[in-house]
């Protein structure tokens, strides 16, 4: 089968890799260079437990399922390439430090422990006892042993690195403007003025999506903008885990740096790095973990989240036969990408749909 996939994003690229893996032949286009979007700007958190809204059960259950794939995920990429980043176990420590913060985060631990999750309510001292770098003005907790995290932007390099050794034909700077079809069909792609066919097309285009022509009534799919600050850690500031706050977090990683983030705003494609932002950022960061106050920064970037009008995934074939969505993954591109990938590829490759993705199919088909 020859397959065509539009957008190297972690879930375009992580697509790609597997349908290789499983005989295909792949050609994955990207109008820019692989991971530099969404999949570069993200911090890495695999939190479910942590995200989930209260209008968002389906989407927790979906989370959950690809939290347990990774292990798999990450043991077939590691048959493909040289190494792959580690799964950190670590678990989420979400913060108050004021009386909203507190019943805020107890309407939290109500809810998750409602639906039966390992969730523990905690005073301002017992967070401390967890991370002694909290500010001595936290006085709420909320632990979350299960959650994770990974080093996204060393996992794009794993993939990347697997897709090419097992032969996909990779075409960056290479801008697809249409999708072409015959008889209600999807038969290939259009970049310029060349023709390709493929078989089936996966569209991962994020928010460009849009762009393309005749891409079946394609979902509404709009960028939401993220500031993010990467900070160099120090012996005097050593976080052993997530750190969480209704208005920022701080995600320690193995190559000795702490995300700080993210901003959430809707300006478009900008994609800026504004005083205000950072400013913010870094003001809700050292109200929880003071020390971050000395730390190098060593790089400010902003990204674009892809997301649909509920902030759920479109994942499935679309009214256009042989054509399916990857598509408004937004917060969640690094954590749902085993059970994406999983999912898409077995209906690609077997005719099958998970039920768990039958919940996240373009409306209407």
């Amino acid at each position: 089968m020859n397959v065509g996939i539009i957008g190297g994003g972690i879930i375009g690229l992580s697509v790609g890799w597997q349908l290789q893996r499983r005989g295909a032949s792949v050609t994955l286009y990207e109008r820019d260079e692989v991971g530099r979007e969404a999949s570069r700007v993200a911090a890495g958190m695999l939190a479910p437990y942590a995200e989930v809204g209260f209008e968002e059960l389906e989407l927790m259950k979906l989370s959950q399922e690809s939290l347990r794939l990774y292990p798999r995920f990450l043991d077939e990429l590691s048959e493909n390439c040289d190494s792959v980043p580690t799964f950190d176990r670590c678990g989420t420590l979400l913060v108050g430090i004021d009386r909203d913060d507190t019943e805020y985060l107890r309407r939290l631990y109500d809810f998750r422990n409602e639906l039966e999750l390992t969730v523990e309510m905690m005073t301002g001292t017992e967070a401390r006892e967890r991370e002694p770098l909290l500010s001595p003005n936290v006085v709420s907790g909320v632990w979350l042993p299960e959650d994770a995290q990974i080093n996204n932007r060393q996992l794009i390099k794993s993939i990347k690195e697997a897709f090419i050794d097992l032969g996909g034909n990779l075409k960056e700077h290479n801008l697809v403007t249409e999708i072409t079809s015959e008889n209600g069909r999807c038969t290939g792609v259009e970049t310029g003025e060349k023709w390709v066919d493929h078989d089936r097309v996966v569209m991962a285009a994020g928010p460009w999506a849009a762009d393309i022509e005749n891409a079946s009534d394609t979902p509404d799919i709009r960028p939401v903008k993220g500031q993010i600050v990467t900070l160099q850690q120090t012996s005097d500031c050593d976080l052993s885990t997530i750190i969480r706050s209704p208005r920022m977090y701080l995600v320690p990683k193995e190559n000795g740096t702490i995300r700080l983030g993210a901003t959430s705003e809707e300006q478009g494609f900008d994609t800026q790095i504004t005083a205000g932002g950072i400013k913010e950022l870094l003001e809700d960061g050292w109200e929880v973990v003071p020390s971050i106050y000395d730390l190098p920064i060593e790089e400010a970037i902003a990204g674009l989240r892809p997301a649909s009008r509920d902030h759920a995934p479109i994942i499935g074939e679309s009214g256009l036969k042989g054509l399916y969505y990857a598509l408004g993954h937004f917060r969640h591109g690094i954590l749902l990408t085993p059970i994406t990938v999983y999912g898409l590829t077995e209906q690609i490759l077997d005719g099958n749909s998970p039920a768990l993705l039958e919940l996240f199919k373009q409306e209407g088909f």
